[in-house]
């Protein structure tokens, strides 16, 4: 169960098993799992917080991919 991420909402991975990652919403994600007898039960949350905080830090740390995913929830992708 991924169901995003509470400080990234989308980036892009290059390496050897490159793929992109994109909640497309900047919202904080995280998810519950409960296990019972009857099965799982699962609660996805979706949560604000600051984006402009947390985009204004990436910018100030030249990191224009994140700014833009932080904003959106969509990678940048050049």
């Amino acid at each position: 169960m991924n169901p995003g991420s509470v400080g990234l909402p989308a980036y892009v991975h290059d390496g050897d098993h490159a793929h992109v990652s994109e909640t497309g919403s900047p919202l904080a994600r995280y998810a519950i799992v409960e296990l019972a007898d009857e099965g799982p039960r699962i609660v996805s949350v979706a949560l604000h917080y600051d984006v402009a905080a947390a985009a204004a830090r990436a910018e100030s740390n030249d990191r224009p991919d994140w700014v833009h995913a932080l904003r959106t929830g969509y990678a940048c992708r050049d």
